[in-house]
């Protein structure tokens, strides 16, 4: 017992050194101390729809005047969209917003600094692209990109440019995942074995937008700007502002869901992506004109290229149809488990005494701890509820701008968990077992390089 004491009592020091890192309280000195720090940065917003409203533009304002932040205008090519977005920023802040009808219009302006992009699933890695290539910094939602012609151009523009980019894979800056990351790293844990996630809702109406579509006429927006590099098909109101139900705008569940978890798994066990990924499901229930599934079930193999012995498996399973499991993170290795869902340690599935008597071992438990004494979600005290896992990563953004380092969830993450969701995508399309290419970075299905 005495041991295991001794072990909670050492993890739940080690990271702080880390956590202090990612999550400096800023102050006048702290400012001071780095070149034009003292200068407001000034943000323009590039989509302003759901998401950006209900989160993002939240979770800056939460920040914005302790780190001397203020958003000045809003990119949407919908002019409902941009006109209410910067009404409501404007409420918000107490500051004139202004509104201009596209990207090009933006960058042109000399007040735009950086920018906060919120836009179709397919348009996230050529929206930063954009952004960084027009000199500004920039925190974009996530999927970073699901092919990989765009997650490649994206990434060579961060590195080309230099600039900050934040990616919206929040977990990155919760503390109860950082814990975590340290403590699988300190060896404590023991190397992985197993990964369950899950991501089950019970929403026939999810990512549904009924009373919205009949709002949204071609001549209010911009349907070739919308379409991007994407081939063009007739003006479908469905596929502008229920994207996330038809390919080639977003894959679903995959683009949604899967990202924020996988993501983790990279994080967690340093591995870049999956040597393999195989997948099935389909459309069982929710017969509404959607293309993308509301049931799937996948496979990824995670370990050295050269050392196939050696690996874990995730096994990911997600559905609309019934929300028994909810969203769940379990981690296994030979002595426990890491319940992300709980934020806890615990000796769950570990090697007890009997069994490793028969064999003459000596027994692998883990200790029991939660990962952070305290989860406390934050008050914007503007009469909204701010998610503490976006404002904390968006705070993180705020702070590399500033000091110009490298910001938690930065584009290597978000090339990483891009190849891991282009090869869910090549399995779900072709039925393939899908393996990724290192030395020409394309994702492979059956032997042929998968678009």
């Amino acid at each position: 017992m005495a041991s295991q004491d001794t072990n909670r009592r050492d993890f739940l020091k080690i990271g702080s050194s880390a956590l202090a890192a990612t999550a400096v309280s800023w102050n006048a000195t702290s400012y001071a101390s780095i070149v034009g720090a003292n200068d407001r940065v000034k943000v323009g917003i590039v989509g302003c729809g759901d998401r950006m409203k209900g989160a993002l533009i939240p979770a800056f304002q939460a920040n914005a005047k302790d780190m001397n932040f203020e958003i000045v205008a809003v990119s949407d090519i919908w002019n409902r969209r941009r006109e209410e977005g910067a009404a409501y920023i404007q409420k918000l802040s107490g500051n004139q917003i202004a509104t201009v009808r596209n990207n090009d219009e933006l960058y042109a302006r000399k007040d735009v600094d950086a920018v906060l992009v919120a836009t179709a699933d397919f348009q996230h890695a050529r929206h930063g692209t954009e952004a960084v290539n027009a000199g500004r910094d920039a925190y974009v939602e996530k999927p970073t990109a699901h092919t990989m012609e765009d997650a490649r151009l994206f990434r060579a523009a961060v590195h080309k440019t230099g600039k900050i980019v934040q990616v919206g894979t929040q977990r990155r800056s919760t503390p109860s995942y950082m814990k975590a990351a340290e403590y699988i790293k300190s060896g404590k844990f023991g190397d992985i074995v197993m990964v369950e996630m899950t991501w089950n809702v019970n929403q026939p109406g999810r990512w549904r937008r009924p009373d919205v579509v009949p709002l949204l006429k071609e001549e209010d927006t911009d349907w070739k700007r919308y379409l991007m590099n994407r081939p063009y098909e007739p003006f479908d109101a469905r596929k502008y502002l229920e994207f996330r139900l038809f390919w080639p705008y977003s894959s679903g569940i995959p683009d949604q869901w899967l990202v924020h978890q996988i993501d983790t798994v990279h994080w967690f066990s340093g591995l870049p992506h999956p040597r393999s990924v195989v997948a099935n499901g389909g459309i069982y229930l929710w017969k509404d004109g959607r293309k993308n599934w509301d049931t799937m079930t996948a496979v990824f193999d995670y370990g050295p290229l050269d050392d196939l012995s050696k690996g874990f498996q995730v096994q990911y399973t997600s559905r609309f149809t019934n929300s028994a499991g909810g969203v769940k993170e379990l981690y296994y290795s030979n002595g426990g488990m890491l319940d992300m869902s709980k934020q806890t340690v615990t000796p769950t599935g570990g090697l007890t005494a009997k069994s490793a008597a028969e064999m003459k071992m000596q027994p692998n438990l883990l200790p029991s701890f939660p990962l952070v004494e305290h989860a406390e979600a934050m008050e914007t005290g503007l009469g909204t509820h701010v998610d503490s896992e976006t404002s904390a990563n968006m705070r993180n953004w705020m702070e590399c701008v500033r000091s110009r380092k490298t910001p938690n969830a930065d584009i290597e993450a978000g090339y990483s968990h891009s190849i891991a969701l282009c090869m869910n995508i090549a399995a779900i399309q072709t039925g393939e077992k899908v393996t990724f290419d290192d030395k020409t970075q394309q994702v492979m299905a059956g032997g042929k390089v998968h678009a």
